[in-house]
């Protein structure tokens, strides 16, 4: 009798969690919204610090060019000159990656919020396709896992280049 008993609510059990999972399992749709005023002076500042970094240790300053950017932001990496732990200047070296995909690819920065938290995204016009280059360099450096920026920016255009509007006679 109390095998049977068990055995019915392990059945009732059961079936209640897989009648509950598809709603489990949905999600929300992510939240996007513009950059605060607290998210571009984050941004700026982070860029600002960064630069200042480049200037003193290495001589050079980033200028928006993309070659001469990423060649900064690897010769940052190669000479140790930010840290596993240094999150901030890390993310800071994403923000300028960002940029450059940004202006190249015709994206624009928001605010990606879902179930797992508040990103600062990349997003292409008004799709649902969005690149998290903020996080793209100091994921990789925090793992130990060797950094190619040159790499990662052309996989991340390759990403977007199905998605791109192209204009007449391209």
């Amino acid at each position: 009798m109390l095998l049977n008993r068990t055995t019915k609510f392990v059945f009732l059990l059961l079936a209640a969690l897989l009648l509950g999972q598809p709603a489990a399992l949905a999600q929300k749709p992510p939240k996007i919204s513009d950059l605060s005023p607290a998210d571009k002076q984050y941004m700026s500042d982070s860029k600002a610090q960064l630069d200042a970094l480049a200037r003193s240790r290495l001589g050079e300053r980033f200028t928006g060019s993309k070659d001469r950017d990423l060649t900064i932001l690897q010769m940052i990496l190669d000479r140790g000159l930010v840290k596993p732990d240094q999150k901030r200047e890390l993310q800071a070296m994403g923000i300028i990656l960002g940029d450059l995909l940004a202006r190249d690819l015709g994206m624009h920065w928001v605010v990606y919020s879902d179930h797992v938290g508040r990103s600062r995204a990349l997003r292409m016009a008004t799709t649902d396709h969005y690149l998290f280059p903020v996080t793209a360099i100091s994921r990789r450096v925090e793992a130990d896992a060797p950094v190619d920026v040159a790499a990662i920016y052309t996989k991340q255009s390759q990403l977007m280049a199905p998605h791109r509007r192209q204009l007449p006679f391209q």
